[in-house]
């Protein structure tokens, strides 16, 4: 029992044989594993310059799916500078919180033109009454949201009264785009109340 145990714990290493590899043969999955990744190597310099084009490519597009989803969330790395500030988020949440009649004012501009070109002077002249109607409106939805929106950037922000023209044009613009269509996406629901801090 003791002299089988003392035979195998004091065989010789196998020297490597003359002329050998000198590394042991690979499997039959390692080999085919590596005979895989030579296939997908880029053998020529054609190859290589696309498979460099489609790695680029790969990274532009997951790029800009990451950019764009973080416009959708109002991240401020991602927006530009025309949406960037505390006072422009304030404004958004603003108009969002709200129904405004300017959201209808370009499914009414659409109706107006169908109506204008259909051939009838009496659907035409309901059209110009449609346009008319809509253009007063929007004049005195612009002019309430100028008080509004004024009164409140007075209250939350200093110095708000002397950029004040801007931030309406920001908020009308925002407030003429469908709900759905604006981005960066609404925050808030129609009459919710807005957070008491922007900074």
């Amino acid at each position: 029992m003791f002299g089988r145990e003392k035979k195998k714990h004091d065989s010789p290493a196998v020297p490597p044989k003359p002329g050998g590899k000198g590394r042991p043969t690979p499997s039959r999955k390692e080999a085919e594993q590596a005979a895989r990744q030579r296939a997908k190597a880029p053998r020529s310099r054609k190859e290589m310059t696309a498979a460099q084009r489609q790695a680029e490519k790969s990274k532009r597009v997951s790029s800009s799916r990451e950019i764009r989803e973080g416009m959708k969330r109002g991240d401020e790395r991602f927006l530009g500078p025309r949406d960037r500030g505390p006072v422009r988020r304030f404004i958004r949440d603003f108009v969002d919180s709200r129904f405004s009649f300017l959201e209808l004012v370009l499914p009414l501009m659409i109706v107006t033109l169908a109506l204008g070109y259909s051939g009838n002077a009496y659907l035409a002249g309901v059209g110009n009454n449609i346009l008319l109607g809509t253009v007063l409106l929007m004049l005195i939805e612009t002019l309430i949201m100028r008080f509004r929106l004024k009164r409140e950037l007075a209250a939350r922000f200093a110095g708000a009264d002397v950029v004040i023209k801007r931030p309406l044009l920001y908020a009308v613009l925002r407030a003429t785009q469908l709900r759905f269509m604006r981005m960066p996406k609404p925050r808030v629901k129609i009459g919710q109340p807005l957070p008491g801090d922007y900074s």
